[in-house]
């Protein structure tokens, strides 16, 4: 086994850990976001109601408790927002790792000699470098999404 494919084959192992790393880290974020909303959400009910049932509350009170309601509508729209760039990002890993995949089917089909390739070899190397331009496409859209 020849140096550089080992070597190829190490980078691919870490490329691929870095991934499965990353995509950890974004799921444990989503989770700790969606405990978040939970809280928020506890906080804003408990606000509208003393909003609703105090009608004899001074007037500073009562602004003080919708500046505090305001507050908590911007903090989960922030979250919505970095929940939407996670998501995004979740989709880039995805359509990476397929990547990934499309590339070493289409390697493995390259790589043969082209007098022993059948002509069903050459129709799935063709549809796997269709898939992998199609990936690649999509990748660009979540790029220009970012």
């Amino acid at each position: 086994y020849p140096t550089w494919k080992r070597t190829l084959t190490r980078r691919a192992r870490e490329a691929q850990m870095k991934r499965f790393c990353k995509a950890q880290a974004i799921q444990r974020r989503l989770e700790e976001i969606e405990v978040t909303f939970r809280e928020l959400e506890q906080q804003g009910i408990k606000l509208e109601k003393l909003l609703r049932d105090e009608e004899g509350t001074p007037a500073d009170q009562k602004t003080q408790w919708m500046n505090q309601l305001l507050y908590l509508v911007q903090k989960k729209n922030s979250l919505m927002s970095e929940e939407s760039d996670l998501m995004i990002t979740v989709q880039e890993l995805k359509l990476e790792e397929q990547q990934w995949q499309l590339d070493q089917k289409l390697r493995w089909y390259m790589n043969r000699e082209e007098s022993l390739k059948t002509p069903e070899d050459r129709v799935a190397e063709q549809e796997i470098l269709m898939q992998l331009l199609e990936v690649v496409n999509k990748r660009n859209v979540l790029i220009h999404i970012q």
